[in-house]
């Protein structure tokens, strides 16, 4: 049986990029204005994928013990495959929130304790997602709520605790982030269509239908593209690089266009986190050398 080392060596394609783009696009900002602290940087990153990890844990346990898991088109679950018992799931879960937390709270003592909350806050919404008696993720709210915690929250946490400063740069960088983790999701959902029907979880896609679904996936990568534009705009023309991303976002989006289904969409999910990477780091890049 997998064992959750082997279960999150599966998943890094998504895992890691999405960790570390709101990372590196919130550094890229706080370089550009000549005020990047890498120690906490690195900080930063421990707090952004010991979240995505526990995010991933969390989603595993809750919708393994609702049974949504129990015909599963996508990579292998733990709980639903029966692969790992849902208490060490459950654990590994909280372990990582743990990091997480201990990673936040040295930040927060060096830069302002407000942050304290903003991390909990971030758990907390990290756990809902799919844990509780009613989960958000459930009613159509998760990509919503990816948008916040994984772009705005996360691109403009990481410039701030390096420059403890609001920059509008890191705004357009969140964006592009945030958007790009949302199509992640997006992707995810559209695939589980037809068993979240049947297993009453009402994700967005369930909502908007399949059509609805690949053009919502279409804006937000339009979005993304824009987002750079807006970088661009208020530091330097060289963030322009930033529009590389579309050298792999573009095959996706002809995938999900072309209307691919269930295991057709499973390529998607890491071109989509590749795409994401690939926008932080091109933009990030960009920043360090124009600045």
């Amino acid at each position: 049986m997998a064992s959750p080392a082997e279960w999150f060596a599966g998943s890094r394609p998504r895992t890691l990029p999405a960790a570390l783009a709101p990372v590196l696009a919130g550094t890229g900002v706080a370089a550009y204005v000549d005020a990047a602290v890498w120690w906490k940087a690195l900080l930063a990153l421990v707090v952004s994928l010991a979240l995505q990890v526990g995010v991933n844990y969390a989603n595993d346990y809750s919708d393994g013990i609702r049974g949504t898991d129990d015909d599963r088109v996508g990579p292998m679950r733990l709980v639903g495959s029966g692969a790992a018992p849902a208490g060490a799931v459950k654990r590994a879960a909280f372990l990582a929130f743990g990091v997480a937390a201990v990673a936040g709270l040295v930040l927060a003592a060096t830069t302002a304790w407000w942050l304290v909350a903003v991390g909990l806050v971030s758990v907390v919404a990290a756990w809902y997602y799919t844990g509780g008696s009613k989960p958000y993720g459930y009613l159509g709210l998760g990509e919503l709520m990816v948008f916040v915690f994984f772009g705005l929250v996360a691109v403009l946490g990481t410039t701030y605790v390096q420059t403890e400063t609001w920059e509008v740069a890191a705004l357009f960088a969140a964006v592009g982030v945030g958007a790009l983790a949302c199509a992640i999701l997006v992707v995810n959902n559209l695939r589980d269509i037809p068993t979240d029907t049947v297993a009453g979880k009402r994700t967005l896609a369930v909502k908007l239908g399949d059509a609805g679904t690949r053009r919502f996936y279409l804006a937000l990568v339009l979005v993304a593209g824009a987002a750079v534009f807006g970088v661009a705009a208020v530091t330097t023309w060289w963030a322009l690089v930033g529009l590389g991303f579309l050298v792999v976002a573009v095959p996706a989006l002809r995938t999900v266009l072309g209307g691919a289904t269930g295991p057709g969409l499973v390529p998607v999910l890491q071109q989509t986190g590749l795409a994401e990477l690939a926008w932080a780091t091109l933009v990030a890049v960009a920043l360090v050398v124009g600045g």
